[in-house]
């Protein structure tokens, strides 16, 4: 893989409003846990669930979203660190599942990590669970 293709663009990231609504709200989200994340994942197809024109739409073919809840760390520093660690994981670890979904034409994953433990964890141990995340996410799809 290209240094170029290890990049975490805004595009990747998920930010809207309604796919995130789309990947919560409604049924058909998938999920798995390897501890101390948790992904939930939807395969949806890109038409169908945007609305804006063509020219608008700039999106990625996976997007990511990273969730730390406050009940666990209190502080910003440590919750910034955590999502900090899982992003880096995420991005070093995405073709995984980048090359599966531009095998489905008109297709786009949307990806959430959920932080479940109330402890730091050190990054190489988060490096490994996010592989293992993305590569049981990549046979599912």
């Amino acid at each position: 893989m290209e240094k170029h293709d290890e990049r975490l663009r805004k595009e990747e990231r998920l930010c809207s409003k309604k796919l995130i609504d789309t990947l919560f709200g409604t049924g058909g989200s998938h999920a798995m846990t390897a501890f101390p994340l948790k992904a939930v994942y939807r395969l949806i197809d890109c038409k169908a669930e945007t609305s804006a024109p063509e020219e608008t739409v700039m999106e990625s073919n996976v997007q990511v979203l990273v969730s730390v809840p406050k009940k666990h760390f209190k502080r910003a520093v440590k919750r910034n660190r955590v999502k900090r660690q899982v992003r880096e994981a995420y991005r070093k670890h995405k073709s995984f599942v980048t090359l599966r979904v531009n095998e489905h034409a008109d297709k786009q994953l949307l990806i959430a990590f959920i932080w479940l433990s109330n402890e730091l964890i050190d990054s190489v141990t988060i490096e490994q669970r996010v592989s293992n995340l993305l590569q049981r996410i990549g046979e599912r799809i």
